[in-house]
């Protein structure tokens, strides 16, 4: 092929190519107005959508995430609307192919991480617990500092933090301390066969009911529940509001007033292997059948 004849085919190549590309102008000029429309749909429709989860969410999380998802498929559907005005219908189709593809391939990867996204997700909607509750899941107990996507963070009263997989918490088993407003404490303890037992059980029900962090309703409660060895065991239960007293010093204070109620009628807590109850050394021997 000679230089001119190298020449006028790269000539007429060009002007078949300057050909299309003038057909295709007008629908170029349309793509590119649908990649306009629907970015500015997508920003729109995403800040409707976060206003409208923030009023029954307060996790900015799965708020901003939400969003996020929303924008990325209005953009989507804008980009393969672009493709198909553009005759590229086949890129399209690839493009979904890869992305399926890109997809699965990352969902086998990352399956934990996004087993613990869709876990936080769900625990965010469904709100089975809030911040500030204290609750008790995977074998901790604490007070929900943050709820993230991939994990809870609680704070175990030791000075210390624990985080927690959502995809664990989501899938096991939650005790809610704060969620009814008020719970249940209870004491165990023993007195001796010879006490009164109504008397106790009273005494007992009186002098815990007097504490200022007792709710009155519930009612304070105690149930004889075995015979023991050496004593006549009993279960005594009061209930709190968590918010304002913490367990372990509600439990504490009713120790130490159960404790001195008991001494001042003179009933005896025994203790297995560690007590001698006198009150069973004096009484009167029991006359034997004649």
């Amino acid at each position: 092929m000679t230089p001119s004849q190298l020449t006028d085919f790269l000539y007429a190549d060009f002007l078949e190519w300057l050909r299309v590309g003038l057909r295709f102008l007008p629908r170029i000029a349309i793509a590119i107005l649908i990649l306009f429309i629907f970015t500015f749909l997508s920003r729109r429709i995403s800040r409707l959508v976060v206003r409208g989860f923030d009023r029954f969410s307060d996790n900015m999380s799965v708020i901003n995430l939400t969003g996020a998802v929303v924008r990325v498929v209005i953009m989507a559907v804008g980009l393969f609307t672009a493709l198909s005005v553009l005759g590229l219908d086949k890129a399209v189709t690839s493009l979904l192919a890869g992305a399926g593809v890109i997809a699965l391939a990352l969902g086998f990867a990352f399956q934990d991480l996004t087993a613990n996204f869709i876990s936080g997700t769900m625990i965010a909607l469904a709100r089975p617990i809030q911040v500030g509750d204290t609750i008790e899941t995977n074998g901790f107990t604490g007070v929900v500092l943050d709820i993230k996507l991939r994990s809870i963070v609680l704070d175990n009263g030791q000075g210390q933090t624990v985080e927690l997989p959502s995809k664990d918490v989501f899938q096991k088993p939650i005790i809610n301390f704060s969620r009814i407003g008020y719970r249940r404490i209870e004491l165990l303890a023993g007195i001796s066969y010879l006490d009164d037992l109504a008397l106790a059980q009273r005494v007992a029900v009186e002098a815990v009911r007097q504490l200022p962090f007792v709710l009155q309703s519930p009612s304070t409660e105690l149930y004889y529940r075995n015979f023991g060895d050496n004593n006549l065991q009993f279960a005594l239960w009061f209930w709190i509001n968590p918010t304002q007293t913490g367990p372990a010093l509600a439990l504490s204070e009713a120790i130490k007033a159960v404790k001195t109620a008991f001494t001042e009628h003179q009933i005896l807590f025994v203790f297995a292997g560690h007590t001698f109850d006198l009150k069973q050394k004096l009484a009167p021997p029991t006359p034997a059948n004649e």
